[in-house]
């Protein structure tokens, strides 16, 4: 039996056995799931196979195939790319506004502001898109009549739906809403552990609140960032419950995210081995964007 080299450590076994019961969770919840969608991928389900219990015939790369030939299925894949950037960074924008404000307002405020965000974040997505529908509703909407106030606007009985970019603003102002207080009381609790004596000294050296930001707190809460950043992107690339509560159960084609049209190929046009190769697609469509994002931000710390 060889002896252990000089210097190196056993590894502990401790944090494994931590995260094992985690991992034993996942694997159990989204392990058969998701195994049983890369088969049906390569099959050719139909509702004869479904009702009979017959196995359904092998499609191999049939359904990709046909699916990354379609131009309408790229179409989507371009407005979900852009919806979930234009979300991410709304949210992650305005939830470090409200994190730093919070930062410079009394204890009374930050504990009122902190209840109102929770009490926001604990709303069902069902209910805000209720809120949201009455809101814009196009003969009792409260944003129609307000703006109808303004001179030279004229928005009575206007259908904020009928335009899909104005319809995607205000499902864009719903996922916001959900999400936002994740972000603010998330970064919140990283700015409360950076140090202030460096960004006061820094001040004191003759720093811009602008440079003490870029050089001192923002790399402070850099990691916190980069993770939030990183979770808001897989959520609104999968997008499904916003925008099917929005319309009303019966989304146009105008409003397809990926999410959305691999429900629809899967339980309304009864194309199953499609829906769930475009739901496959998408899992690897988020795990390598995220897998790229992390690791460019990693190299970004090496270098710094």
């Amino acid at each position: 039996m060889s002896a252990e080299p000089a210097g190196r450590r056993p590894r502990p076994l401790l944090p494994y056995l931590l995260i094992a019961p985690s991992l034993l969770a996942l694997v159990v919840v989204l392990g058969y799931p998701l195994a049983d969608m890369v088969e049906l991928s390569f099959q050719d389900m139909t509702r004869k196979e479904l009702f009979s219990g017959a196995a359904p015939p092998w499609a191999g790369l049939g359904q990709f195939r046909t699916l990354f030939g379609d131009a309408f299925f790229w179409t989507v894949v371009a407005r979900t790319a852009l919806f979930t950037v234009v979300c991410v960074t709304l949210t992650m924008s305005c939830g470090l506004l409200v994190a730093l404000l919070m930062r410079r307002t009394s204890p009374w405020v930050r504990a009122t502001v902190a209840g109102v965000l929770v009490a926001v974040w604990a709303m069902p997505v069902m209910v805000a898109a209720a809120v949201f529908r009455w809101l814009f509703d196009t003969d009792y909407g409260l944003v129609n009549w307000l703006l109808s106030t303004l001179p030279g606007v004229d928005l009575a009985r206007h259908n904020w739906f009928t335009d899909p970019w104005q319809g995607f603003a205000v499902i864009t102002l719903v996922v916001v809403w959900g999400a936002l207080p994740f972000a603010a009381i998330s970064l919140h609790a990283a700015l409360a552990q950076t140090p202030p004596d460096v960004a006061e000294a820094a001040l004191i050296d003759g720093a811009r609140p602008s440079q003490v930001f870029r050089y001192v707190t923002f790399p402070a809460i850099r990691p916190v960032f980069v993770t939030v950043t990183t979770l808001m992107a897989i959520w609104d690339f999968g997008v499904f419950n916003q925008i099917w509560l929005m319309r009303g159960g019966q989304p146009e084609r105008e409003y397809y995210l990926l999410g959305v049209y691999s429900f629809i190929e899967s339980f309304a046009v009864n194309r199953y081995s499609t829906g769930a190769a475009i739901a496959l697609v998408t899992v690897a469509m988020l795990l390598a964007g995220a897998a790229l994002y992390l690791r460019q931000t990693l190299r970004r710390e090496e270098a710094e």
